[in-house]
């Protein structure tokens, strides 16, 4: 996109903002519905296949009924993974799960055991080849979580995404990533793709309200494989945490917080 820089600005919010909003998220659920009717009738019998066909569909769909019922666009930065790697991502609002679920060609995701139980997209995330955790277990979850991913990349791993912060946040908000990626990294042998973004500049963490404008999801240079955890969540946050501010920066956020 080839938008001047002002476009990126997020929009005013007025009583209309809301009224789109909510047309907007009864859309995501009916859409939700029936492309999840539509998987279970036709994506099925393809396994992972079919599951990954229908998380692309759901994805474009939601990212198409974003810009024309909100105005809200996005814009792709960088050079995107193809083969098996992991990418530890910023993580604000649902918009960059959406981003990332659609342009990854064979994506799944470390993801709270209790969206699992989400009616519909729970069960295709799990025959995608999404690995729940269970955060109550402590470091019990740490091993199963390694468990899972070392099954998976036996039998093909794709892109494992990981938001490493553990929850979204928001613009300027900063908390101490969690040690997994850094520990996955070090046991499957794989690189770390950096992704950093300023989506929630538009799309809150809470999911409303919602500005129109252009948010960046940015693919940083990958952090090579064999390097000690430790070094690799050193370096995933630093890469992370400085490009998320100098994109939110970009839209006119000018006051990142510690």
């Amino acid at each position: 996109m080839n938008d001047p820089a002002n476009s990126r600005l997020p929009g005013k919010i007025t009583w209309f903002s809301y009224v789109r909003a909510a047309v907007f998220y009864v859309h995501i659920a009916l859409a939700t519905l029936i492309f999840g009717i539509w998987g279970l009738i036709f994506q099925l019998p393809r396994g992972r296949v079919g599951a990954h066909r229908v998380a692309s569909v759901w994805s474009g769909h939601l990212l198409s009924a974003a810009r024309f019922y909100l105005g809200l666009r996005y814009e792709l930065r960088g050079e995107m993974p193809r083969g098996d790697c992991l990418i530890g991502a910023k993580h604000q609002s649902f918009f960059d799960i959406l981003i990332l679920a659609h342009h990854m060609p064979n994506r799944s995701f470390i993801m709270k055991k209790q969206i699992m139980n989400v009616p519909i997209m729970g069960w295709f995330a799990l025959q995608a080849g999404c690995i729940p955790i269970d955060r109550s277990r402590g470091s019990e979850a740490m091993k199963v979580m390694l468990d899972g991913v070392k099954k998976a990349q036996k039998e093909g791993l794709g892109q494992l995404i990981i938001y490493p912060e553990g929850t979204r946040t928001r613009p300027g908000e900063k908390r101490r990533y969690k040690q997994g990626i850094g520990v996955i990294a070090d046991a499957t042998g794989l690189p770390v793709y950096p992704v950093a973004t300023n989506v929630g500049m538009y799309w809150s963490k809470r999911g409303w309200p919602i500005h129109s404008g252009l948010g960046v999801v940015e693919f940083l240079p990958p952090i090579p494989a064999g390097l000690p955890a430790s070094d690799v969540l050193e370096e995933l946050q630093q890469r992370v945490e400085t490009q998320s501010d100098a994109l939110m920066v970009e839209a006119g956020f000018n006051s990142p917080q510690g």
